[in-house]
């Protein structure tokens, strides 16, 4: 088989990771066609080969700009939208379907999505393939179980892709060799998550320890990550609960049998550890897409979150975005006033020049004006204040912004250096509290209790703290759900924290009205893909 190997901007190495430039646009030009025969001859070509699946991730997981799986997860949800705001951001309707869940077959945006992440399956079984066909690793400097290593990340790595596709459109193919089968059948849920299960359990603990020489790498604490989240799932994904899987999953992370930088992770101290130019070595991290700034390739969220222009000039950083996602009034709501997220996480309230009185201008509807955002979506320039409005009333100043990462100063040694974070700690501390209460008729434990204050603790001062500490009583389902909302905004998670729960196609937020429609859990299989292969099978509803 050849391998094909994309156009790389920059390659260097972040400890014992070699990171790839951003892939971030579906029309990339070839400039080599290599034959495997030629390549893979020394480990720096092995290690190329095994990570070009990724730097792919960036494209379809991470919100750079791509309308794949992040998308879908949080525009379909209870906490971002992207509204027109004046003449800007209706986009043929794109983001109202998402948002009122009025999708159809024939959404570009879902077809990217397919083709962004399906892709990612072929390049990991391309990889597969020609890396297990090395049959002398001595002749390249290497040994056996390096090369059995690698293989692991990429069983691991092929595992979370079919997770996603699994959790976005269900019932898909399974592929293991590219263009084998030409048109691969449909398989249901429960295999597919069989499949993904099977994998999971068989490589994870032959991958390595995380530690700092792997900092982008897919380690033992990816692969549990990845288990717990799987375990957490699997009541909605495979029809059988797996609460007690998800809790020794968990534990294998908390107690620091999986490694961690350092040494057992660690939940950060603050607010912005996990989030900041410095987060390559934040104490709670499992898992990471590298980006670097220096080294030719940022982590670009601002095009989806931050505004036009002259929103760089409060943030003292060199780049804007498009004004496009805003927090749902509702979810902004959620925020008790003595949080502490709701000042570190948001874009709120008057803009000004960063260090200075002085005020960011707008641009559209307050040109020449202040810059001041609110939590309403409505046409107040046009003296509208007593509208809850729509996501067609939007203006420049809609809408809560994000903050969470933050790229640092542009006179900062480490100006925009940030990484993006899959998984962190907090996240296997509410994944088991949560598997806790439901093995408890979803009543909270003590331990469960403890391990969501744990992290919500850093979230309040010590005066305010004894108001907002969770007990047995108040830690109920729907309040664990509304914690998981305030400390995961932003990160990708809500869509299936919300169908796991129920609320997904009954619940309410803003404008949004449920449709009691359970088709609408999983999104149908782009009209083009069907048409391309027989064999596929479209989800009920569509």
């Amino acid at each position: 088989m050849k391998q094909y190997i994309k156009h790389i901007k920059n390659v260097f190495i972040l400890g014992a990771a070699l990171v790839a430039g951003s892939c971030s646009d579906l029309d990339e030009n070839v400039y080599s066609e290599l034959n495997s025969d030629n390549f893979y001859k020394n480990k720096t070509e092995v290690l190329q080969g095994a990570l070009r699946p990724f730097t792919h991730m960036q494209a379809w997981l991470a919100p750079t700009g791509q309308s794949a799986y992040y998308y879908h997860s949080e525009l379909s949800s209870d906490q971002l939208a992207w509204p027109q705001k004046g003449r800007h951001g209706y986009d043929g309707g794109d983001h109202f379907r998402q948002h009122y869940h009025t999708w159809t077959s024939n959404e570009g945006r879902m077809r990217s999505a397919w083709v962004l992440m399906w892709s990612g399956v072929g390049y990991i079984n391309a990889a597969i393939e020609d890396i297990s066909a090395i049959s002398n690793p001595e002749a390249i400097d290497m040994t056996a179980a390096e090369i059995e290593s690698i293989l692991a990340e990429l069983y691991v790595l092929r595992a979370y892709h079919y997770m996603k596709i699994m959790d976005l459109w269900g019932n898909v193919p399974i592929v293991t060799k590219v263009g084998e089968p030409l048109n691969p059948p449909t398989a249901p849920r429960s295999e597919v998550f069989e499949f993904v299960k099977t994998e999971l359990e068989t490589y994870v603990p032959q991958l390595p320890k995380y530690s700092t020489e792997l900092i982008g790498r897919t380690t033992q604490t990816a692969g549990y990550a990845m288990l717990s989240e799987l375990y957490l799932n699997a009541e909605e994904w495979s029809g059988t609960p797996m609460w007690d899987e998800c809790i020794a999953a968990s534990d294998k992370i908390i107690n620091g049998d999986a490694g961690g930088i350092g040494g057992a992770p660690q939940l950060a101290d603050d607010l912005l550890e996990n989030y900041s130019n410095t987060n390559r070595t934040a104490s709670e991290s499992l898992y990471q897409i590298a980006y670097s700034r220096k080294g030719g390739f940022s982590f670009g969220w601002g095009g989806f979150f931050l505004g036009y222009g002259n929103i760089s000039e409060a943030l003292n950083i060199g780049f804007s975005g498009w004004n496009a996602f805003v927090v749902v009034p509702s979810a902004f709501d959620a925020y008790d006033e003595t949080d502490l997220r709701k000042e570190e996480w948001f874009l709120f309230g008057p803009q000004y020049k960063y260090g200075t009185t002085e005020p960011v201008l707008g641009t559209e509807e307050y040109s020449g004006e202040p810059l001041v955002y609110v939590n309403s979506i409505r046409r107040e320039s046009e003296g509208d204040t007593s509208s809850e409005g729509s996501m067609a009333e939007g203006e420049e100043n809609s809408g809560a912004r994000f903050n969470k990462y933050q790229a640092g100063t542009l006179d900062d040694e480490n100006y925009w250096e940030n990484h993006y974070i899959i998984y962190r700690l907090t996240e296997i501390y509410f994944n088991k509290a949560e598997a806790l209460m439901r093995k408890n008729g979803g009543t909270a434990t003590q331990e469960a209790v403890d391990l969501i204050n744990a992290s919500k603790r850093r979230a309040f001062s010590d005066a305010d703290w004894p108001n907002h500490q969770y007990t047995t009583a108040t830690l109920t389902m729907d309040e664990l759900l509304a914690e998981r909302g305030r400390e995961f905004i932003f990160e990708g998670k809500r869509r299936t924290d919300l169908i796991r729960f129920g609320k997904y196609t009954t619940g309410s937020w803003w404008d949004h009205e449920p449709t009691g429609d359970p088709n609408k859990k999983l999104f149908a299989i782009p009209a083009d893909q069907m048409a391309n292969n027989p064999n596929l099978e479209q989800n009920p509803g569509y």
